[in-house]
Order: structure tokens, then C-alpha cells, then sequence
């Protein structure tokens, strides 16, 4: 599929080609935690039609820190010790204790979100005020300071989960197998998808990351010095949102 400037396939480059947004209704939402932020980022298709796992984009953020221990391990695990940890111990103990599936905690799985405009990840472009959830590290570091890997749904297997929230929360639930179809089209275009997550078991080969998104040439440069994977410099993935 031919690429924009950016190096992004052309249907899903806002800059290039921006898409004019719908006028959502008004619906009434059951009373949660941290009530989702609406956001920007999901797939060019429209949400009265099913969403193939093959499509819909998803995307893992770390610090470029961690970037050289992922390409030298050729993988992203679950269990992994990051060299920059962007979490507290307190988000680690609530993630360690929520059960997914048989017995499986939702630490053994490699998350993902739904859209490059994900809720905890703006709140990291935003500085990562939250120190019950965030490390010193995350609220140090600058939105150019992290990496963007993207993939499909698909390529992280079919024992994937996909959540309708924060993978800790006491009130998320999980879609699996053949549920998982239905579940995204549910959580397209809605404001649930900027809390939602994808969950891969044990860990992803960095063989199945389709591309780096970065904010800058000089992290593009530095990024392309590690590995030949496909790197793009995109900066609204890096913008807080407004």
C-alpha cells in the first residue's frame, strides 16, 4: 500500500490526510473509575462494520531505554525487567494480583493499547503526574523519550485478550477466541477504547512489530542505528492531547 512522507500507510495518516470527526451522541455511561477521555487514532473503518483483528492496529509503548534489551532479546516479555521501569510498585502489585484466565495473572501478558492517542499514554506525554501509577523515571521523561511499536491484533496470536478497560480494574472484562471480532467493533468509535488493552500472552516476537513510530529525526536516526525494522517519525503520536 503506498506511504505517506511519514512512512504510515496513507488511509491512517492524520497529517496527511485528515479525516473529518463524527458527531458523537450523547449516551448515557455507567459510573466508573476514571471515567475514559475520548480520543483520536482508531482504524479507517466504519463502526457499523465488524473490525478484522488483522486491521486494527495496536500499540506498545516504551521508553527507547528499553528498546536495545528487546531487539537483543528479540522479543517483548511479559516478565521482562525493564531497564527504564515506567511503573510504581503499586501498579505492578495491581496487575500481579488480577486475574485474566486460569489462574494467569494480568502480569504475565505483554499489554497494548487500542490507539496511539490511549488514555495512559497521554497522561505520559502529559508528564505522568500520577505517582501511585507512574516511576520517578516516567515522570522525567519527555514524550520524544519513548518508542511506539505497532502491530496487528492478529500477529499477537490467538490466545490474545482484548479488555473493555484498565486490565486491573475490579469492573473489566475479556474477550478472547472468537468474541474478540465483536468486542473490538463494540469498542471502536467509542470512548472506551482509549482504556481498553490487548493482552499477548508471555511475550511477542519483535519479528511481528511492523513498525517503530518515533517523534523525531534524532530518535529516528538513533532507532535505525539498532535495528532495520521499519521506523517513522510521527509527532501528533507524541502530542498531548488537547
Amino acid at each position: 500500500m503506498p506511504e505517506c512522507i511519514h512512512g504510515l500507510e496513507i488511509p491512517l495518516c492524520d497529517a496527511c490526510y485528515p479525516k473529518a470527526q463524527p458527531v458523537k451522541p450523547v449516551v448515557a455511561r455507567v459510573t466508573r473509575p476514571a471515567a475514559p477521555r475520548a480520543i483520536r487514532g482508531s482504524v479507517a473503518t466504519s463502526s457499523r462494520k465488524s473490525i478484522d483483528p488483522a486491521r486494527q492496529r495496536v500499540y506498545h509503548v516504551t521508553h527507547i531505554g528499553n528498546l536495545e534489551a528487546i531487539l537483543a532479546s528479540g522479543e517483548l516479555g511479559a516478565r521482562a525487567t525493564p531497564l527504564v521501569d515506567l511503573s510504581t510498585d503499586l501498579t505492578r502489585e495491581l496487575r500481579l494480583t488480577a486475574e485474566v484466565s486460569g489462574g494467569r495473572s494480568v502480569a504475565d501478558f505483554v499489554s497494548f493499547y487500542l490507539a496511539p492517542s490511549a488514555n495512559l499514554w497521554d497522561d505520559l506525554r502529559r508528564g505522568a503526574d500520577d505517582e501511585t501509577r507512574w516511576s520517578a523515571a516516567a515522570r522525567s521523561a519527555a514524550s520524544a523519550d519513548f518508542v511506539v511499536l505497532v502491530t496487528t491484533v492478529a500477529e499477537l496470536g490467538p490466545e490474545a485478550v482484548v479488555t473493555d478497560g484498565d486490565a486491573a480494574g475490579s469492573l473489566t472484562r475479556f474477550s478472547t477466541g472468537d468474541d474478540i471480532t465483536r468486542a473490538l467493533t463494540k469498542l471502536h468509535d467509542s470512548e472506551a477504547l482509549g482504556v481498553a488493552e490487548v493482552l499477548a500472552p508471555d511475550s511477542v516476537p519483535f519479528s511481528s512489530i511492523q513498525l517503530i513510530g518515533v517523534a523525531n529525526d534524532p530518535v529516528r536516526d538513533r532507532v535505525r542505528e539498532l535495528t532495520s525494522a521499519k521506523v517513522a517519525v510521527y509527532p501528533p503520536w507524541f502530542q498531548a492531547e488537547l
